[in-house]
């Protein structure tokens, strides 16, 4: 009863953790969608107001009636321009609208079983299962395999394709030293990263600094410091200064403060430094979802006996135990090594128990009973989980306090 009272919590736990990205992805998305759509509302509105302000005192001050039918069009193409921008807008709100919806109802039909136990919670866990297995592809590099495993399965709506592609991409283009797509997508997101100060667009910034100096370009290295590096003096004073130095030390410097900005593994901490801030950005967990179910799993089934010298195997075909610990097998056994154990509020044992000499506990009857299907007398007694032999006599029992 313990163990299932356990199981129940970290399976609530679970779906918390696993499934609130499910709906926290598309409502960032909306909520990114709706500032565009607000500030290209404020920007058009207030150019709009003011030409035809200055429009109407130039024509009350007599311009030339053609000059202000010229204006009159100008401005209407520029809200016909709005117009078609809202409703590039409006198709991808309520391409974002559906995907809630269908991503609430799969979320809704959990919520309508009524245990654990149903068969159709069975069927609702394969596709989150699939789901998991899209989000792991998708991490991964993987897309096509991901892209076709969503179709396959009729989920496209529920795993978030698209944005782990132009993840993916952006990733990358700075591992193959490139900036520019990294800083459109930092221009685009400017206000949400400004809210978390996040440094990501400072880093590529530096590191086109870097990449000035190491080519010899000391004039547009101290143009681009200027213009770019200086204006955040004030939040990374340390950082600019030192990227000042560099203009005093040449790309083959031994000296270790320089040397590290020269190196080349700063591509591989900008795409990291990325795919961070893209995850902390639109809500999502920095590790794969399948990890965090797993671990979950395995935490709820792990003892402190799992990782025991004497911990039983797959393997062990010997074994005289009716079943086999996930977490002992071979591949699930250095996973969970890290994990916590299950908390139990009870213990339970079996009826009269005893101790074998090397310390561990069973029933007497369980492991009586055990000893003499493998053929030992009743002198002799047979760990089943170690396949050791002892005497008998060497038996203690045990007094539960």
């Amino acid at each position: 009863m313990a163990a299932e009272l356990t199981t129940t919590k970290l399976n609530a736990e679970s779906h918390l953790l696993l499934d609130q990205p499910l709906l926290r992805l598309p409502h960032e998305f909306a909520r990114k969608n709706f500032k565009i759509v607000q500030k290209h509302v404020e920007r058009e509105n207030k150019d709009v107001l003011s030409a035809l302000k200055s429009t109407a005192n130039a024509s009350l001050a007599g311009q030339d009636a053609s000059k202000t039918v010229a204006s009159l069009d100008n401005m209407i193409n520029r809200m016909q321009g709005l117009k078609r921008k809202m409703e590039t807008l409006h198709s991808e709100e309520k391409a974002l609208h559906q995907a809630s919806r269908k991503r609430i109802q799969h979320l809704q039909n959990l919520y309508e079983i009524p245990s654990l136990a149903d068969v159709k919670y069975d069927e609702w866990s394969r596709v989150r299962l699939n789901r998991l297995l899209v989000d792991y592809l998708l991490r991964c590099g993987y897309v096509e395999s991901a892209r076709a495993l969503a179709r396959e399965k009729g989920i496209e709506e529920l795993v978030d394709l698209e944005v782990f592609v132009q993840c993916h991409r952006i990733e990358e283009s700075l591992r193959r030293k490139s900036t520019q797509e990294c800083l459109a997508w930092c221009a685009e997101h400017r206000p949400m990263m400004k809210k978390l100060d996040n440094r990501l667009e400072f880093e590529l910034r530096l590191q086109q600094y870097i990449e000035l100096r190491r080519n010899g370009q000391l004039v547009e290295a101290r143009q681009h410091a200027q213009k770019y590096l200086t204006q955040h003096a004030g939040t990374y004073l340390e950082e600019v200064n030192r990227a000042a130095g560099l203009l005093a030390y040449r790309p083959d410097t031994q000296v270790q403060e320089y040397k590290k900005l020269y190196s080349e593994s700063r591509w591989d901490d900008l795409a990291k430094l990325f795919v961070n801030t893209h995850h902390e950005l639109f809500s999502l967990p920095a590790r794969p979802l399948l990890h965090i179910a797993l671990s979950a799993g395995l935490s709820a089934l792990k003892t402190p006996s799992c990782h025991s010298k004497h911990a039983s195997s797959t393997a062990n075909a010997s074994s005289t135990t009716t079943s086999v610990c996930p977490i002992c097998s071979t591949e699930l056994n250095d996973l969970a090594r890290n994990l916590p154990y299950a908390h139990h509020t009870k213990s339970y044992v079996e009826n009269d128990p005893v101790v074998l000499p090397n310390g561990r506990v069973y029933g007497r009857d369980r492991l009586l009973e055990m000893s003499a299907k493998v053929g030992l007398d009743a002198s002799q007694v047979k760990d089943p989980t170690t396949s050791v032999i002892y005497p008998a006599s060497e038996i203690r029992k045990v007094y539960i306090s």
